[in-house]
């Protein structure tokens, strides 16, 4: 049985994106065939055994801690997650090592993976430096976001293989100079396995939130300025014109909660918009039941221009209408008016003309939604995705096992 050690940022019991992601290509693999464990670095940062079981997976942790000016501090984070690493190849003996962004993780993976003889595969998920710029902890072109960047160019090079998750970060590496036949493809995915029928509304949580009868446009997830939702929240009193009756609801939290909330409250639209702050994990399906449909206000940026987001995929699984800016990100997943709805990015009166027309056409609904979740099963099902890892790993064991370098520069 082939042995796989995902190498990662942070992972399960967190909960995030990221580690939804992985959740899902470890239980995939392990069906598949293939054991697999994780090792997180010093950002998991909670507190826990060595190792700890969450969700039927298994990860190792990286104790400790780094300190010391900006980049020491990095290389000793590195040399620290290295040395980890090292422990548990030493005790489980895998056949790959699987690093995952941030390219932290790639250096520490790609340290053992040198010094033992393993084959290293490095997937990107986002360029780290944009993701920056996005949250609002750096600025484009500063000297981290140009080191990170080179470090990311620096484990790529000599991986044995590359993923990315999307075509837009794909594209980027090959006009960097990377070879395409050393980039292969791992789209976000959905374990369609985890989505049976959607819970009823609940007309009691409604009419506490205030939602009357709709419909409801909502978002749920972290409130980062790239999401756009100040754009959303300009887009409802210009939507109410039209439908008196939408309601929005924002489920979630984050950097830009005060500003959207005070933004809302000096709306027009003020008693349509409805907060509820962060939820319980087992309580989102309750407020997810409510919504009629998803709004991906994402505003332009290299970030969202280059990355495919996991939400959109979640929501046309679950039978959702998804309505989306219409930067890069969303166009790779969304086609226009067959599984979706697309307006242009940073526009208020787009996004609401936009949501006003789907609103007012429910005749499009249920084909739409049976359109969302027929590409989320045909491109998009972690347990059909999970052969192209299966490929990839196979093809980097038998370089390793022949004369020469094994693999390109």
């Amino acid at each position: 049985m082939m042995r796989v050690l995902h190498v990662l940022d942070h992972s399960l019991p967190l909960h995030s994106g990221y580690t939804f992601r992985t959740r899902a290509i470890l239980k995939a693999q392990a069906a598949a065939g293939l054991a697999v464990r994780g090792i997180t670095g010093l950002r998991h940062g909670e507190p826990g055994p060595e190792v700890e079981e969450a969700d039927g997976l298994m990860f190792h942790r990286t104790r400790g801690t780094a300190s010391g000016p900006p980049a020491f501090r990095e290389w000793r984070e590195i040399a620290r997650h290295a040395a980890a690493l090292d422990r548990v190849c030493a005790e489980w003996q895998p056949d790959v090592l699987h690093a995952h962004s941030p390219a932290l993780c790639g250096m520490a993976a790609l340290r053992v993976a040198r010094a033992r003889g393993l084959p290293l595969v490095y997937e990107i998920r986002a360029f780290w430096e944009d993701a920056a710029v996005g949250n609002g902890t750096g600025r484009e072109g500063s000297l981290k976001y140009r080191l990170t960047r080179q470090l990311e160019n620096h484990v790529v090079a000599r991986a044995d293989a590359v993923f990315t998750i999307c075509a837009g970060l794909r594209g980027d590496l090959i006009g960097r100079g990377f070879a395409a036949d050393r980039i292969a493809l791992s789209p976000n995915g959905v374990d369609l396995s985890l989505f049976g029928d959607p819970p009823a509304p609940d007309p009691a949580l409604a009419a506490k939130l205030g939602l009357a009868a709709g419909p409801v446009i909502g978002f749920i997830g972290s409130f980062y300025d790239y999401e756009g939702l100040d754009v959303l929240i300009d887009a409802m009193s210009l939507l109410l014109a039209r439908q008196p009756s939408a309601r929005l609801l924002l489920v979630g939290g984050g950097p830009c909660d005060a500003a959207l909330r005070a933004r809302a409250a000096a709306s027009p639209a003020a008693s349509a918009i409805h907060f509820t702050g962060r939820v319980p994990h087992g309580e989102v399906e309750r407020y997810y039941a409510l919504m009629d449909v998803m709004a991906y206000p994402r505003k332009a940026s290299r970030l969202t221009e280059l990355v495919t987001p996991l939400k959109p995929l979640e929501a046309m699984a679950q039978g959702k209408l998804v309505a989306a800016s219409a930067v890069g990100g969303h166009r790779e997943l969304l086609t226009d008016g067959v599984t979706g709805t697309l307006f242009a990015a940073d526009d208020p009166a787009a996004c609401a003309a936009s949501l006003a027309d789907l609103l007012a056409d429910r005749a499009r609904w249920d084909g739409l939604r049976a359109n969302g979740r027929a590409h989320v099963r045909a491109h998009h099902d972690w347990s059909q995705n999970v052969g192209r890892y299966l490929s990839v790993y196979q093809a980097v064991l038998e370089r390793r096992s022949q004369p020469g370098p094994g693999r390109a520069a």
